[in-house]
């Protein structure tokens, strides 16, 4: 899935309504839909540094399309 102009350098981006992480090099059609309803909502978070572990950190629970819960650097 080609990543949202705005996280061309993201990896990981939040839903703040349902404090879902999504990983945006999954290529997965389901979950660029749900990218694309996300950003036209603005409801979004990035995280810094990019990691799953920060998203989770700010308590922010991965999309089953996150298979591993292991994280590339």
């Amino acid at each position: 899935m080609a990543r949202p102009g705005r996280f061309s350098a993201s990896r990981y981006l939040g839903d703040k309504r349902t404090l879902t992480v999504y990983d945006l090099d999954v290529d997965d059609p389901v979950v660029a839909s749900l990218i694309d309803e996300l950003m036209t909502s603005e409801q979004f978070a990035s995280f810094a540094p990019d990691t799953l572990a920060e998203a989770r950190n700010r308590g922010y629970h991965p999309h089953p399309s996150i298979r591993s819960p292991a994280e590339s650097s």
